[in-house]
């Protein structure tokens, strides 16, 4: 099938994922994400065979895991995450990564480049992904959510740093300045975020918020494909630039123009949900090597393993490191959502592949032990609140029960 065949196959599936997932939401409540990702499965080489490997659709999809870590960069608040609970965080993934290597060069009997590939993989956090779960449910506000966000922040924000690191090829000391250069002009970034805009910004943002100018998400847009350039020049991995610019984006129109700032926020959404990001899952799911995983033998084995290490690596040191006014069943729940991965899984592991540094079977299996992540986690964590809910609520309903 040729580019346009194929997206509109694909746009039909990601009109046909919510629609599923809402006609099962009755019974069992799933991420929207796993029928993306099954439907994409479903249409791709290794079942129907109804599209292939295509080049401007894998743009497409590298642009919508690209606002996939936009938005996520765009949810943090730094009142918010600072403090105790940003360093409790950042010492988690830290620790997530010093356990996450040491593992997996166990495993790969100290294969160097797999055990940089796989340890770094395991120390992600699906925030963009679990964002939306935490948002429908209502637990995305109140002090979970806060603490959440800080987890979550540095399981996307580490992981893309490791990247640049550890998988850009280079020897250590060159990334790090070529790092150190991109931080100092991001830093400048957020100098200039900060400072007060002129009146006419405002204004601007305000008049043309429902006119065909739509200035504000042009400016969000720039910003975006600036910081992807930027990060670019400097030999990164693009999702850090993704990453930053959502975090610019927050502060310049917070400070410019906060009436406006969640409506423009919704029309960012909009082109995001509403058609980059769900392409980025669907294709995922149509390069999937479903083959390599039903070959059964070590491929099979390694995917209930790596599941495993998912809560090992990175959710035991949240458990340990999680603020001390969390009760134990927030902190379960933490522990479950920070455990839950895929857009950086699928980003390490193709860099693995790409380099010939994981094998397909490897790559299969870690991608999908994330998608199980994504599908058994954060359900569970749903169950763990609702459960905590429900014995706080007098009349007996569950605190998320709106939400469901």
């Amino acid at each position: 099938m040729n580019a346009p065949g194929t997206l509109v196959l694909i746009m039909a599936i990601a009109v046909l994922a919510p629609l599923v997932a809402y006609g099962l939401g009755r019974w069992v409540r799933i991420p929207l994400v796993i029928f993306e990702i099954l439907l994409g499965i479903l249409i791709g080489p290794d079942v129907l065979g109804w599209t292939h490997h295509d080049q401007v659709i894998d743009t497409l999809s590298d642009l919508g895991l690209s606002m996939l870590i936009f938005l996520a960069g765009y949810e943090i608040e730094f009142a918010a995450v600072r403090g105790d609970t940003l360093r409790r965080s950042a010492w988690a993934w830290v620790i997530s990564l010093a356990v996450g290597l040491g593992l997996a060069f166990a495993l790969t009997g100290a294969d160097v480049p797999k055990s940089f590939v796989i340890g770094t993989a395991l120390t992600s956090t699906a925030l963009g992904t679990v964002l939306p779960i935490l948002r429908d449910s209502g637990d995305l506000r109140g002090r979970f959510g806060t603490v959440m966000l800080a987890f979550g922040a540095v399981g996307e924000f580490g992981p893309i740093i490791a990247m640049a690191l550890l998988l850009s090829g280079r020897r250590p000391g060159e990334s790090t300045l070529l790092l150190a250069g991109f931080a100092a002009v991001t830093a400048a970034g957020i100098w200039w975020a900060l400072r007060p805009r002129p009146p006419w910004f405002s204004r601007i943002v305000e008049t043309t918020l429902h006119s065909s100018g739509q200035f504000a998400v042009r400016f969000v847009m720039l910003l975006l494909v600036c910081m992807l350039g930027l990060a670019a020049a400097f030999g990164l991995d693009t999702l850090l630039g993704a990453f930053a610019a959502g975090l610019l984006t927050r502060l310049v129109l917070v400070g410019a123009a906060p009436e406006s700032s969640e409506e423009v926020l919704g029309k960012v959404e909009a082109l995001g949900f509403g058609f980059l990001v769900p392409l980025f899952f669907i294709v995922t799911g149509i390069e999937f090597d479903l083959d390599s995983l039903l070959g059964g033998g070590r491929t099979l084995l390694l995917l209930p393993v790596f599941l495993l290490l998912f809560v090992v690596v990175r959710g035991l040191p949240v458990y340990a490191l999680a603020p001390r006014d969390l009760n134990r069943t927030d902190r379960r729940a933490l522990t479950l959502y920070a455990s839950t991965c895929l857009p950086l899984v699928v980003a390490i592991t193709t860099i693995g592949l790409d380099d010939k540094v994981l094998e397909a079977g490897e790559a299969a299996a870690l991608v999908g032990a994330a998608m199980l992540s994504v599908l058994v986690f954060p359900l569970l964590a749903l169950r763990l609140r609702a459960g905590e809910g429900a014995a706080e609520v007098p009349d007996g309903r569950s605190a998320g029960s709106e939400a469901w």
